[in-house]
């Protein structure tokens, strides 16, 4: 049965990106970290530079995913990975598509009837394998309903002062968490708590 797991990198202070949405900050971990090379995939594939611990999470957490899940936000951000997310098929909630898209050979989906539907829709492409999920506004609305079974957060050293919290507008709190586990990187601290029911 395919998991519904919340991955985001953020500031020790809560912000997954700055106010003009710039993620750089949070993400240099990925590219500054150390001498490991991680290999992404997907049809616009990069390199990460990262410690041996982080390379150990990274292979980890790539091998279990089979689907994305995320929001207009992240898809604009990210460009749409390219067409092709490293993850395998991507599922965009939405409440329009974009110009341009769909695009041919492109595994990115829009799903514009809510997002359970576009959860169930990811669910059935992982086949089997964990759903991603990306973006604040989405793993808010899927905690709110009940929906996450995992949270990762790879924790940057850095405090970006102000932008985009990660858990701003919850339903439900306090929302109690199992307990972690725990990698230390180099400048990211990787975290994995699974979510109480």
């Amino acid at each position: 049965m395919s998991k519904v797991v919340a991955l985001m990198s953020m500031s020790l202070d809560g912000f997954v990106a700055d106010r003009n949405d710039g993620v750089g900050e949070v993400f240099d971990w990925y590219m500054n970290s150390g001498d490991v090379e991680f290999h992404t995939g997907g049809s616009d594939p990069m390199t990460f530079n990262v410690s041996a611990p982080s390379a150990e999470h990274l292979r980890g957490l790539w091998s279990e995913l089979g689907a994305v899940l995320t929001g207009r936000r992240t898809f604009e951000v990210a460009d749409g990975w390219g067409g092709n997310h490293a993850w395998g098929p991507a599922f965009v909630v939405t409440h329009h598509i974009p110009d341009r898209w769909p695009r041919p050979n492109s595994t990115v989906h829009f799903v514009t009837d809510g997002i359970e539907s576009a959860l169930k829709q990811a669910k059935t492409a992982a086949g089997g394998k964990s759903v991603g999920v990306h973006g604040a506004d989405t793993i808010q609305q899927l905690l709110n309903l009940g929906l996450l079974d995992e949270i990762h957060v790879d924790i940057a050293a850095v405090l970006l002062g102000s932008g985009v919290r990660l858990f701003d507008h919850l339903a439900k709190t306090p929302a109690v968490l199992g307990s972690p586990k725990v990698i230390a990187g180099v400048g990211v601290t990787h975290l994995r708590y699974p979510v109480r029911k």
